[in-house]
């Protein structure tokens, strides 16, 4: 039974063109080809990236949050009470009006006592500042020698300047070391994203996130062992072209020097549309769903990678949204962090209860001098 469902796995039919073999990828004269088994590289580059990770934050970013002078904000806990902790860990992070009036009753709490309660449970969950200063500036050195890796590798290559030759002798296009390395360090570097997902900064478009971080791979994947090599690392650089800006733009926002940080949130948006909106679908989708037909009728291979192209345009769509309100904040009114950030909630006391725990002590404090005198 394995056998067979290994023989329809690999079904060329499913991964070549018609009257293309496996046969023809075999490394003959010096030539090498991209191969299923050298994927599993993606492995330990991902548990490497990983241990780098862990030093740069450590050695790096917190000394260099310590020289910005990047501090956590005074979270204020919230106060012992088994029963809202219960319900908070089993059923709602932030219950509804109606749920709140219901808890009042249970604990013999007012209404805004219950609601400062929750808020700064919920805080409590959020990570500080400088974790996030230490995930956007390893995100940002790792995208910043992607990019520059990647243009290393492409810069002498004709597919490069002209899309056309991405198919020049497809599928039986040798694969270059350069060409692998960047495979593996993107694959490894989005594997050890999926590996920390529970652990990072959780965002409003984490389940987004988690779709992105899987078609990627998935896109990868597929492009490496089908050998559409040229163009996914044409994908690739696209895509790490604008993300070194918006990290970057999250590092000098937390470390408040806005002036920089909105000028590079600037052209972070304008290179963003530019390469997501214009480049990725009008050029490399245009690349890959017009000129293969013109080699080889369509198989299963070429519509799988399209579809998975399309699942990163939808992607990239739902993030123009979500970047320009971001921009019309930074333009209309003030543009604090990353809009797509859970940011942390006054967690302060209502004036009415500030007041009363202030009566309370400074009655307390009368007390204790009269017993004193």
């Amino acid at each position: 039974m394995l056998q067979t469902l290994g023989e329809w796995v690999w079904w060329e039919r499913l991964w070549l063109p018609e009257n293309v073999s496996w046969s023809d990828l075999e490394d003959t004269e010096g030539r090498v080809y991209a191969k299923a088994s050298q994927l599993y590289g993606a492995v330990p580059c991902a548990l490497c990236l990983l241990l780098v990770r862990y030093l740069f934050e450590r050695y790096v970013a917190t000394p260099l949050a310590n020289v910005w002078e990047i501090k956590d904000r005074i979270r204020l806990a919230a106060e012992h009470n088994p029963l809202l902790e219960n319900y908070f860990c089993s059923k709602a992070r932030a219950p509804s009006q109606a749920e709140v009036r219901s808890l009042c009753k249970k604990t013999g709490w007012p209404e805004k006592r219950v609601e400062v309660w929750f808020r700064r449970r919920r805080n409590q969950d959020r990570p500080g500042l400088r974790k996030r200063f230490s995930e956007a500036s390893w995100r940002c050195t790792f995208y910043l020698f992607a990019f520059f890796g990647g243009l290393l590798a492409l810069y002498d290559k004709p597919w490069f300047y002209n899309l056309r030759e991405v198919w020049a002798g497809f599928p039986i296009q040798s694969m270059l070391p350069s060409q692998y390395w960047y495979y593996i360090l993107e694959m490894g570097f989005y594997l050890s994203l999926l590996l920390r997902l529970t652990f990072d900064v959780k965002r409003k478009d984490f389940k987004e996130q988690v779709i992105h971080h899987f078609a990627t791979l998935t896109l990868l994947s597929f492009s490496w062992i089908s050998n559409y090599i040229r163009i996914g690392t044409l994908v690739m650089a696209v895509h790490d072209s604008s993300d070194i800006l918006l990290e970057g733009a999250k590092v000098f926002n937390y470390a408040k020097w806005h002036k920089t940080s909105n000028a590079m949130f600037v052209v972070f948006t304008v290179l963003f549309m530019v390469t997501r909106l214009v480049i990725f679908p009008f050029w490399l989708i245009h690349c890959t769903w017009v000129y293969p037909i013109e080699l080889y009728p369509p198989f299963f291979g070429y519509y799988f990678f399209n579809v998975m192209l399309m699942v990163l345009q939808i992607l990239h769509i739902y993030w123009a949204v979500l970047i320009s309100r971001m921009l019309y904040k930074f333009i209309f009114s003030k543009l604090e962090g990353d809009d797509r950030s859970d940011e942390e909630e006054d967690d302060s006391d209502p004036p009415k209860e500030r007041n009363h725990k202030s009566s309370h002590m400074n009655g307390s404090s009368v007390r204790g001098r009269a017993s004193g005198h």
